[in-house]
């Protein structure tokens, strides 16, 4: 039998129990490390609440940033409020970048954890139990590398934990191992209980993402249709999703404590000084992003809001004193999926209006023409995500990037960080990268 060490890194909080539990980094074994030679299920009950909280943080306040900072709808805020959307993301995606590496690290760190787990899994008896942990560990590894994939396109895959050189993936054998491990997720994942824990039908919601991104709308349609008719979901008060009231839309949310978590977008980015509870105002919302929301849109309050004379982003209203939850998938979501998926004809506008409806907005006429069509779903998308990391992968999944932003090929994807290439031998810049004109490097 293999023997392997099995340890929480980062701080976890016990779900109910008030307990801190403070762990190791990568390089190091904490003291309380549990061998699988002995490990219960109580034990990996235990390393399964680290999980949730090592994934839920290491993507960084940027990672949960980042497609709306290179969508185009934040800029600088506050003293350093100049310039364009489009030099934010010149400044800010490069492979030099912090930005850049920081989300990197975090992904593959977070990735590092849930490899641990998934070996220790592999050492335990077979049973119910350990199916339903085996089935919410790789959502999470399904999760990570639709992050990784989405953003770098050609990225190493790994599945269990490495420290030597590994080189790159292709793009689609990352999306083809990105569903692998969500359609363990369905297979295994328990049916849905609470919005903080991973399930079945979380599991099929990220993946009706997965299959829209790679263009399978046919699929796509199929599986957002199973969330919707599932019994378990309905569209609810948009004032719920972000103010951590009960609600019967969120499928799955990080649950994204204060007391376990260095996440706090409207602390560290969002939030002013002019709020009752602070924030550093590094980013703020457009102009255009702020007058797409017309007076009756129920989300317009809760999306942006105005503190003194500044504009904000207001789905985290915890500031510097509290973290907020932070939404992975909901059932709006699955609504416009359904609604992209079908395409022009009636059920797709159906279910675009269904959603408008319960928005406070009238319904849609038919659009003229297929573009017009994908044009409405997509400003749809864009008020009902703002905030919520979705805007970049939009556009670039659709092929609309480049016109709408007016840069340059290359930023449809992230560049690979310098330092990681110098790091592992077989590790080189992506093709975005690479191809990129001389002087755009």
């Amino acid at each position: 039998m293999k023997h392997i060490i099995i340890g929480l890194a980062g701080s976890v909080l016990l779900a109910g129990s008030g307990v801190l539990l403070t762990g190791c980094t990568l390089d190091e074994f904490p003291h309380n490390a549990v061998s699988s030679d002995n490990l219960t299920e109580k034990d990996c009950e235990l390393l399964l609440v680290g999980l949730y909280n090592i994934v839920q943080y290491k993507p960084t306040n940027n990672g949960y940033a980042a497609f709306d900072i290179c969508g185009g709808d934040l800029i600088r805020a506050g003293a350093s409020s100049t310039g364009s959307a489009q030099q934010l993301i010149r400044d800010l995606v490069t492979p030099d970048s912090g930005f850049i590496s920081g989300q990197w690290d975090g992904y593959y760190t977070a990735l590092y954890q849930v490899n641990k787990f998934l070996l220790a899994l592999n050492e335990m008896p077979e049973g119910d139990r350990r199916d339903e942990m085996l089935g919410i560990a790789s959502f999470f590894r399904g999760l990570l590398y639709f992050d990784l994939v989405s953003r770098w396109g050609e990225i190493p895959i790994l599945e269990v934990p490495a420290t030597g050189d590994v080189a790159a993936s292709s793009e689609a054998d990352g999306w083809a191992f990105v569903e692998r491990n969500l359609q363990t997720a369905i297979d295994l994942a328990p049916d849905f209980t609470s919005r903080y824990e991973v399930s079945r039908q979380a599991a099929q919601a990220l993946m009706a993402r997965v299959k829209l991104a790679q263009g399978k709308n046919d699929e796509a349609g199929i599986l957002a249709e199973s969330v919707i008719t599932s019994g378990y979901f309905s569209l609810d008060g948009f004032d719920k999703i972000f103010r951590r009231m009960d609600n019967t839309e969120e499928i799955f949310t990080f649950s994204n404590l204060t007391e376990e978590t260095s996440v706090n977008l409207s602390g560290a980015f969002y939030y002013s000084r002019s709020s009752e509870n602070g924030g550093s105002y590094v980013y703020m919302p457009t102009t255009e992003a702020i007058d797409m929301y017309l007076p009756e849109d129920l989300r317009r309050e809760i999306s942006v809001a105005q503190q003194g004379s500044n504009n904000v982003i207001n789905k985290y209203p915890g500031g510097e004193l509290n973290s907020d939850p932070l939404p992975i998938v909901r059932l709006g979501e699955m609504y416009l999926i359904s609604a992209e998926a079908s395409g022009r004809s009636q059920a797709g506008l159906d279910r675009l209006n269904d959603l408008r409806e319960k928005r406070g907005l009238t319904a849609l006429a038919m659009p003229a023409d297929d573009s017009s069509y994908l044009t409405a779903l997509l400003n749809e998308r864009r008020l009902e995500f703002l905030g919520e990391n979705q805007r970049w992968f939009d556009l670039v999944r659709t092929g609309r990037f480049e016109s709408t932003l007016s840069l340059e090929r290359k930023y449809n994807r992230f560049p690979i960080p310098s330092r990681e290439i110098s790091l592992n031998g077989l590790l080189t810049q992506n093709s975005y990268w690479t191809s990129a004109p001389a002087g755009q490097n």
